[in-house]
């Protein structure tokens, strides 16, 4: 993936070099915000970038107050939204990336680090679930943006 990834950063900055600054603003946003609706897209469908499930979470009571059974919240949820994930881009950049206190929650879910549920809890090794990363199809649409926008 990465050799990819370096193949299109190669072939990408010949044509880059050749744009104004303004014109390299506004494409590294709309990729930016492209690449932000694709990561959303995947982290509802609950898919690492290799295309393989997230771990699934760990077993636990459901049963919260007496004679209730709280339904499976779906992983992730909140974190997918425009709020916690941001898309910034300029001209020598494009980001995509939680903000805040959520970046912490990410991270470790990202390498499968270890941390506290709550602030009195054991620690606790999470799953690796990877909720950002670059598939296929994320290489294909970056050189399909920049493509249409050389050609406009």
């Amino acid at each position: 993936m990465t050799n990819k990834l370096e193949a299109l950063e190669t072939w990408a900055s010949g044509l880059l070099e050749q744009l104004q600054p303004a014109a390299r603003n506004q494409l590294a946003r709309s990729i930016g915000q492209e690449l932000r609706r694709s990561q959303q897209k995947r982290v509802l469908t609950q898919q690492n970038p290799d295309g393989s499930k997230f771990a699934p979470r760990k077993k636990r009571d459901l049963r919260g107050k007496r004679g209730r059974i709280r339904r499976k919240v779906e992983m992730f949820k909140k974190l997918r939204t425009a709020t916690y994930m941001k898309a910034r881009g300029d001209s020598n950049a494009v980001t995509v990336g939680f903000t805040g206190r959520i970046s912490r929650i990410a991270r470790v879910h990202q390498y499968g680090l270890k941390d506290r549920a709550e602030r009195d809890a054991p620690e606790v090794r999470y799953e690796q679930r990877e909720l950002l990363g670059f598939t296929d199809e994320d290489l294909d649409l970056i050189r399909d943006s920049l493509l249409a926008h050389l050609t406009l």
